[in-house]
């Protein structure tokens, strides 16, 4: 039987996942999205690393069947841009794209992967593709979901009734857990400080000793 502590836990991090900003449907037309953007947070960076960290897997949560690539560069004045690429509106969702079709011919090694060197910069679309950016530089996380949902056309995920009594429930639990945090750390603190009261008295008793002999 798992412990109600650990499965609370669990609860938490799935909730976490399923649901937050960057909990959205794409639609079908949407083949793949490329991120680029430096390593480091600073010159106009912050927002493309926070989108990256808290949006990014909340999408590929929903849309696992969509690529989503990464690529940073050293170089901190690059630019920071998102590239979405779209299914042209002729093709069926079920017709595989020519990138789908290029790259099942490829050994795995050769396919495009995410990259902290600059290896695989956003590429052109291929052929029945059409691709939509996103100035990402110095802009908010917020601001980059904002014109992502616009431009991509997802639909946001909301927790259903019974996900939210669980949110609550995981809620309750982090606010005892913060009382409880609370009382063992002045517990502990008032034990050390009785822990140094009583050495400081010992010292000076020893000193009184020794001056008295």
């Amino acid at each position: 039987m798992v412990n109600p502590g650990k499965r609370m836990h669990r609860l938490q991090a799935l909730l976490a996942l399923r649901h937050g900003p960057g909990a959205a449907i794409l639609p079908p037309e949407i083949t793949r999205i490329h991120m680029d953007f430096a390593m480091k947070w600073n010159d106009g960076h912050f927002g493309p690393r926070k989108f990256w960290k808290i949006c990014l897997p909340r999408l590929k949560f929903w849309n696992p069947a969509i690529p989503m690539l990464v690529n940073r560069t050293p170089d901190q004045s690059a630019p920071a841009k998102m590239s979405i690429y779209f299914r042209q509106a002729s093709l069926s969702s079920d017709t595989p794209s020519a990138l789908t079709s290029k790259l099942s011919t490829l050994p795995l090694a050769q396919q495009p992967h995410s990259s902290t060197e600059n290896e695989h910069p956003a590429p052109d679309p291929e052929e029945g593709e059409r691709v939509v950016t996103i100035d990402m530089k110095n802009v908010h996380s917020d601001q980059i979901l904002t014109e992502f949902i616009a431009k991509t056309g997802a639909v946001p995920v909301h927790p259903t009734p019974d996900e939210q009594v669980e949110m609550r429930q995981v809620e309750d639990l982090n606010q005892r857990a913060a009382v409880d945090r609370s009382i063992v750390k002045k517990y502990l603190d008032d034990k050390r400080r009785e822990e140094r009261m009583l050495a400081t008295a010992r010292q000076e008793a020893e000193a009184i000793k020794m001056a008295n002999q």
